[in-house]
């Protein structure tokens, strides 16, 4: 199966596949793209290219993309170049010293530019036309009364501080707060790099296991919640008709206290073909709330699509990862053992103090990479 990406087309399942072959045959695309990356870099500094500054974001940002690949290109040159050093050193040689040496860095060099070519393969591999998107990320209590909602609190804690440990912005869109602490449904809007592309594998069903403060006998509860993540859509892709929408204004509900609106500020919009209703209740000003709603509803509209494509992946595909089953149980928190599970690839942690602190990166990771491995195995059934 080949690949048309914008480097050129690149086939990763010749049979049989050889991957020295391979890396021969797409040594112009990675030059290509080395030279691509170089002239950006000018583009870039150009005081006119600066001056556009939608035009510049869109340069700076293929820059990055560029970059990464190119920064692992060179590593794997220079190991190439290294390990061809050393074999002629062992060609040519007689000291025995020198022989050794060279020896010894050919055993070093070789588990590198093993695990080079998989850094490039992955980089190569074409990402999901969303992956780039910001999104809003919803978390809504299920099951378990008031210690779904305490955990729905827990849940956006930790996703605030992961998204603010890569540096993502996130701010809330609307809040429904708990009598008891938590929320019954929150819902943020988080703009940043590839964010779509690494929380996109947390929606579904999160549970949890653990005694509630208002157990009196100790016994471990079980509570769920949901999660949804919805890449949002862009102007051009969703197009409302304002006549299509019921808009209604409320004042701002909440567990009481200060931050409470005693104005009807909050809004409310209804899109009445699909029957679509979102609130944002967030800003003080109805103006900002309704603009935020609106975003809110042409990504959610733009998500159904969005979802059928990723029902269409799992249907190819053995494993739930990229599934678009939002009623699919995905995790469970347990805290009597400190052990998280992802239940979609059986991966088990017992770190569950620093995950529930932001620290999932390393799950996240163990999912793309999965998925990647999916692509792989899809392609190469399709290639036979």
């Amino acid at each position: 199966m080949c690949y048309l990406t914008p480097y050129g087309t690149i086939c990763y399942f010749c049979t049989p596949f050889n991957w020295g072959k391979f890396i021969m045959q797409i040594f112009n695309q990675l030059e290509n793209i080395k030279g691509k990356f170089i002239e950006l870099g000018k583009t870039l500094s150009d005081p006119s290219t600066m001056s556009d500054m939608k035009r510049f974001t869109a340069l700076n940002k293929e820059y990055r993309e560029l970059g990464k690949i190119v920064e692992v290109y060179d590593k794997y040159q220079l190991v190439l170049g290294n390990i061809d050093n050393n074999k002629k050193i062992l060609e040519t040689e007689k000291d025995e010293d020198f022989r050794d040496m060279a020896k010894g860095e050919l055993i070093d060099l070789e588990p590198q530019k093993e695990k080079l070519e998989e850094e490039l393969k992955q980089l190569l591999i074409p990402k999901e036309p969303e992956d780039e998107r910001n999104v809003l990320l919803e978390i809504r209590a299920g099951t378990g009364g008031d210690e779904a909602a305490i955990f729905a609190g827990d849940l956006a804690r930790m996703y605030t501080r992961y998204c603010e440990l890569l540096g993502w912005s996130i701010t809330i869109a609307n809040e429904n707060e708990s009598t008891t602490g938590g929320y019954r449904e929150i819902v943020f809007s988080i703009e940043g790099e590839n964010v779509y592309g690494k929380l996109k594998f947390e929606s579904g069903v999160h549970r949890v296991q653990r005694i509630p403060l208002t157990e009196a006998k100790g016994r471990v509860h079980t509570s769920a919640v949901t999660v949804a993540v919805l890449p949002e859509a862009d102007e051009v892709e969703v197009y409302i008709n304002p006549a299509d929408i019921k808009m209604d204004v409320f004042r701002a509900s909440g567990a009481g206290g200060q931050h409470v609106n005693r104005t009807e500020s909050a809004v409310r919009l209804t899109h009445i073909p699909t029957g679509t209703v979102v609130e944002c209740q967030a800003e003080r000003s109805q103006h900002k709330n309704r603009d935020q709603a609106m975003k809110m509803l042409k990504t959610r509209i733009y998500e159904a699509a969005v979802r059928k494509h990723e029902d269409e992946i799992a249907a190819r595909r053995k494993t739930l990862v990229s599934t678009g089953d939002r009623s699919a149980k995905i995790r469970t928190y347990n805290y009597p053992q400190g052990r998280i599970t992802d239940h979609r690839i059986n991966l088990s942690v017992y770190n569950l103090d620093a995950f529930m602190n932001g620290e999932i990166g390393e799950m996240i990771d163990a999912l793309a990479v999965a998925e990647q491995s999916e692509k792989l195995k899809e392609g190469s059934a399709s290639s036979i």
